[in-house]
């Protein structure tokens, strides 16, 4: 820490769920330790600028930054009363990655999220990572970044936080593999024409969790467990055959790691995200969260099963990108977001997204060239990213023709 025992904090993304469930911590912890003791220096929305403005009012941040400037006015006018510093724009959001916290909530969605990741990695900080794009565009940047510069990078996602529980990274040349559990969304046991006629409010419709509509759409077409591979890759250092997926509807088992002796250690903890937020808000401690506990005796039993990767081509979009390389990784990241986007809008329906990604990744940029090779700088993450959402645009363009 610096500042003495104040703990400073900025949240990228503070009025989405992941956000809101971080400053539910923040309030029980001042509640516990004292208001001082927590010191909030930036807060971000992307939209919602009723929600920013509540949330300033409470925790009072030295800044506060919309990335939408339409509603800056009104922004501006609801927090006329106080010294918050406003700020609008991808400049803004920017700044508020860059102010000297020294633990970073990454809770960005999307590869809008990925600019502030980098800038916060850059400082040296505690980054708990919520945004799954960051590592699968840049990954191995990334990474770098953060040793170099000292930052220690928390995964947030309930899974890799599972896994980074149990893994222990003295004995990584021990690990036999690490399994990602999937709870199957929505349409697990859908059959495929009954799915080519899904609507986007059924794929939002999420058993277990409670999340935005896109990672939603991602969970149902199982397009969130490919990236998390990707994730997992870069965030253990480990190959990409040692990584599996099992389909797990209870969704209580969240990781496992699997050594060389046969032992399997996993982690289980309920359906809520403040569970894996509280273990990198404490790390390398615990805190005590208020949430429901597990009962296994009322739960009875466990079930496990192997993805139907038939039916949700994802997972093996997912693992042909990293046989190509980082770019198609970035490719597959970015021709997803277009495909989700074109999905909820009812442009095209649930598989012709999975299959667009496909293309993308086959067929290349607009101009044909290939996803071959590793990212050299972060300029050129954004340029391929730019490109394959454009062949991603394309492509949509063809289908709604």
């Amino acid at each position: 820490m610096h500042n003495g025992d104040i703990k400073t904090v900025t949240i990228l993304g503070a009025t989405g769920s992941i956000g809101c469930a971080t400053l539910e911590i923040v309030r029980d912890q001042r509640g516990r330790l004292g208001y001082d003791s927590i010191k909030i220096l930036a807060l971000t929305a992307q939209n919602n600028w009723q929600k920013l403005a509540e949330l300033a009012c409470e925790f009072q941040p030295e800044f506060v930054a919309l990335a939408n400037p339409k509603n800056i006015s009104q922004l501006r006018d609801a927090l006329a009363h106080t010294a918050i510093e406003i700020g609008s724009g991808p400049a803004a959001i920017d700044e508020a990655a860059a102010r000297n916290a020294n633990w970073v909530m990454a809770a960005i969605t999307g590869a809008a999220g990925l600019r502030p990741v980098l800038i916060a990695a850059k400082r040296g900080c505690i980054l708990a990572l919520a945004n799954k794009e960051a590592l699968v565009c840049a990954g191995s940047l990334l990474t770098d970044i953060c040793v170099s510069s000292g930052t220690r990078l928390l995964p947030v996602d309930s899974e890799h936080n599972a896994i980074f529980q149990v893994f222990d990274p003295n004995l990584k040349h021990r690990v036999q593999k690490i399994i990602l559990t999937a709870s199957g969304g929505p349409f697990r046991t859908w059959s495929a024409a009954r799915m080519a006629k899904a609507t986007p409010a059924q794929a939002i419709a999420h058993p277990i969790w409670s999340m935005g509509a896109k990672i939603s759409v991602d969970s149902a077409s199982l397009m969130n467990k490919g990236l998390e591979i990707i994730e997992a890759r870069h965030l253990f250092d480990v190959s990409p055959d040692q990584i599996e997926v099992l389909v797990h509807p209870q969704s209580v088992v969240h990781g496992l790691v699997e050594y060389m002796d046969g032992s399997m250690l996993a982690q289980l903890g309920p359906a809520d995200m403040k569970v894996p937020i509280a273990s990198a808000w404490a790390w390398p401690e615990r805190i005590q969260t208020h949430g429901e506990r597990l009962s296994l005796a009322d739960l009875g039993r466990l079930d496990f099963e192997w993805p139907d990767e038939k039916k949700f081509p994802a997972l093996q979009l997912a693992r042909q990108a990293m046989q190509i390389g980082g770019n198609a990784c970035n490719a597959l990241s970015a021709a997803n977001e277009v495909a989700v986007a074109s999905f909820l809008q009812g442009k095209i329906g649930f598989p012709t997204m999975i299959k667009i990604v496909g293309d993308v990744l086959e067929k290349g940029d607009v101009c044909g060239a290939s996803w071959h090779g590793e990212p050299e700088s972060f300029e050129h993450v954004f340029d391929v990213d730019e490109r394959a959402r454009m062949a991603a645009q394309q492509h949509v363009a063809s289908v709604i023709e």
